[in-house]
Formats: C-alpha cells, structure tokens, sequence
C-alpha cells in the first residue's frame, strides 16, 4: 500500500497550535506503520460523498480525515472535528475521466451561487457579460482538467464570475481557464496510459506526495516546519536537474512547490557552475527575505555557494537597470497618484465613482496593464474587478485617467509598473503564478 501526504493535509497542519501539529505528526507516523492497528480508531464518515473517506481520532477534538484504498492510504486534511468533517463531505477524489489525473473535485451542491455586485447606470439595463468559453469545445476544457460536472458553470463565466468560480476548481484546470481567458495558449499535459496510476500524471504530482519509506516520513514529521519549505520532493528533482534549453517556465497555483524548485534550481546552477554567479528574483521584498532565509538553511554546510547566489525582489532588480540604462528614477509616490486622481476627478462632472474605487482601478487595471489609449482600456477584460463597467462610464473614467497621465508626464514622473517595464523586465503575471529556469549553459 502506497502511503501518501496531500497538499492540502501539509496546509490544514500549518493552521494548529504547535501541540497540535506534534499530535497530528505521531498519529501519521503510526498510521505509516500500522494503518490497521486498533488504536487508529478509523471512522466512516456516513455523510461524505466519496465512500473512501474516514477519520482518524488525533485527541478529544482533532480528527484527521484518511482516503483509504485497496492501494493508496492518503492523509487529507486535519482539523478540529466539525471543521475536518465538512471539509470530507464537500470534496471527493477521482480519477479525471480525459486526463486520468487523481484531483479533489468540490461537490457542486455544495457550492453556493455565484453572486458579483454589479455597477447599473441608473434608467438603463446592464447588458450581460460575454461568456469567455463559448469559443472552447468541452472536449478541450476537459482536457485542461475541468471536472465534468463543473462544465456547465466554466461555460456560463464571465469575466466577472471567473475569479471566484477558480477557486472551486482543480489547480491545473483554474490556471488553464485564467490563461485561455486572457489571450493565451495554456499547455495541454498528456494523459496517462489506460490503467496507469492516477497519482503519476504531473498535475496529481503537484498534489500528492508519496512517502515511499518509515524513514522519509519520519524526516518530514520531526524537522521544524521551515525545514519542511525547504524539502525537495523527490517528484520535483526532475525541474532542478533537468538540462533545459532555454527559458523555461513552471506554472502552478500556491502550495505546489514552485517557490522551492525555483530556490533548490538556483543552488544546483550555482554548483554545477562554479564560476557562475545566480539570480533569484521574485516579486515581493517579504518573499526575497524569504527566500533568503532558506537559502541559508539549505546551503547551511556551503557558505562560500552563498556568496554566488543573490535573491532580490524585482522592484530592487528594475531600479538597478532602470536608472543604469534610462537615468535618474522620478518614482511618483502613491499619495501624489491619488492627489493628481482627485484633481482630474474634480474636472468631470456629475460621475459618481468614489476615490477608492477610482485608485483601485488605476492600480489594478489602468496602470498595472499600461493601457495608453482609450481603445485599449474600452476592450481590456476587467478580471478581478467585482464592479460591471459599460462603455459609457468606462468612457467617463478614461477622462480622468488621462489627465493623470498628462500630468505625471508634465511632472517628469513615472509609476512602478512603468519603471519595471521600461527597465526591460516582463510585467508580472497578475493571475497564474510563474518563475522561469534558466538552463544550465
């Protein structure tokens, strides 16, 4: 029987006190060696749609839900009681019927309707949202690992529903549906073979760890949990060893383990390089802290490989080939943006947008997206933003946009986002998180 952690059992366990966890973590240990040991006290759950679920009695009130096979024991999720059961009756596991990959799949009865507040110009009916699928056939929906029963509501979101409908889907099938529904060409991974193993397709990989033996559990279960963000599964070895190419770029939603591919690959080209200085970029000043901090942890018994690798957030990174290759950096503060967004708010007449309302679309939308023209910000798909915008007050809104734009251009001033880019650097994905691996050359 194959014995296995899910990335949603190691999220649940970060949630407990730390008694808790020591509590969870022996109560693994022993399942590990003895599933059918008296004392592991399984328990049906009568409630939960998929019959393989049960739970396991941690203390008085901690309870861990198991998925039990003929095959495969995996540890799901752990909480307090109530929490832990209906976590079980609202999810199932199955094989996906295109992919063949095993995904957890929320029951739909569960899910509440979809409900986006809608901005309505007072006397005129607001038109409905366009459908972003209609342009997929189901078979390629499928085939990006939409859940069968969840065809229906992927084929009636809107760019207003998208968000929110992601995060009852299967990771691999969110990213896919945020990538088509922004332009681009999400890869297809193949399918397994008839009758091959579920947990071996790359998307249940990102899932489902297996622990093949008593003493690669007992390593994860006694280090500190930061040790644990540092382990390398041996399921990831292949993306830091792999000779590339060229550029490569590893997609995946939070808690698939990119981060640490990306920290263990920049230590493997600093060592299989020794003349090599590395890079490691991300796009947070507390994630390159972070990441630093790991670093050290990883490379504790090889100082000296520090001194080649740096970690930096892309905004230090921009500044740095900013002012290298264009001059002096006039960064605009936030609070003068916000200043220059009144003024020009002031100017129109009879608009009923807020300032809050007017600052989060700049940010999110306007200059995140460096929308130059009234064109680009008529046609720009708003994902994210729970507020409906025709083209009417889009067209009102423009106004004060612009004028912003003209001043911060009179006043010799640019905002982040344009400094990262003219700094030569890619915007940031704002919906699917990437890095990129450089290849060993």
């Amino acid at each position: 029987m194959e014995f296995r952690i899910a990335d949603t059992f190691t999220d649940s366990l970060a949630r407990l006190t730390s008694e808790e966890q020591k509590a969870v973590k022996i109560t693994a240990f022993d399942l590990q060696m003895n599933p059918a040991q008296p004392s592991m006290q399984l328990h049906k759950l009568d409630k939960a749609r998929d019959p393989n679920f049960s739970s396991v009695r941690v203390s008085r009130d901690i309870r861990l839900i198991v998925h039990r096979t003929a095959a495969n024991l995996l540890l799901c999720y752990v909480d307090h009681h109530d929490n832990a059961y209906r976590w079980a009756e609202r999810r199932k596991l199955e094989t996906h019927p295109k992919t063949g990959a095993a995904q957890w799949v929320e029951v739909r009865e569960t899910v509440q309707e979809i409900s986006i507040p809608a901005y309505v110009e007072a006397g005129q009916p607001t038109p409905p949202k366009a459908r972003l699928f209609d342009h997929v056939a189901d078979d390629a929906l499928l085939r990006h690992g939409v859940p069968a029963e969840w065809l229906h509501d992927v084929r009636q979101a809107s760019e207003d529903t998208l968000l929110k409908l992601a995060d009852h889907l299967p990771s691999e099938a969110a990213e896919a549906l945020l990538e088509l529904a922004t332009g681009g060409k999400p890869q297809v991974a193949q399918p397994v073979a008839t009758g091959a193993d579920p947990f071996d397709h790359p998307d249940a990989q990102r899932r489902f760890r297996v622990m093949h033996n008593i003493a690669e559990l007992e390593r994860a279960l006694e280090y500190p949990w930061e040790k644990w963000t540092i382990f390398l599964h041996p399921a990831q070895r292949q993306w830091v060893e792999r000779d590339y190419g060229g550029p490569t770029r590893v997609a995946g939603s939070a808690g698939t383990g990119k981060t640490i591919v990306a920290l263990h690959r920049a230590v493997f080209l600093a060592r299989t390089n020794p003349d090599a200085r590395v890079l490691l970029a991300t796009f947070s000043d507390t994630l390159a802290n972070a990441l630093r901090n790991n670093l050290r942890r990883l490379i504790s018994n090889e100082p000296r490989l520090g001194e080649r690798v740096e970690v930096h957030a892309i905004n230090a990174i921009g500044r740095r080939l900013y002012e290298l290759n264009v001059g002096q950096l006039n960064l605009a503060p936030s609070e003068v943006v916000r200043q220059l967004l009144e003024e020009a708010a002031g100017t129109i007449k009879d608009h009923k947008f807020s300032p809050h309302f007017l600052v989060t679309e700049w940010q999110e939308v306007v200059d995140a997206w460096q929308l130059e023209t009234w064109e680009a910000y008529r046609d720009v798909a708003r994902l994210g933003r729970k507020t409906r915008l025709p083209e009417k007050p889009r067209r009102v809104l423009w106004d004060i946009f612009g004028r912003v734009r003209s001043s911060l251009k009179t006043r010799n001033l640019i905002t982040l986002a344009r400094y990262v880019r003219r700094a030569g650097h890619p915007a940031c994905g704002r919906h699917t998180s990437t890095f990129r691996l450089r290849c060993g050359g």
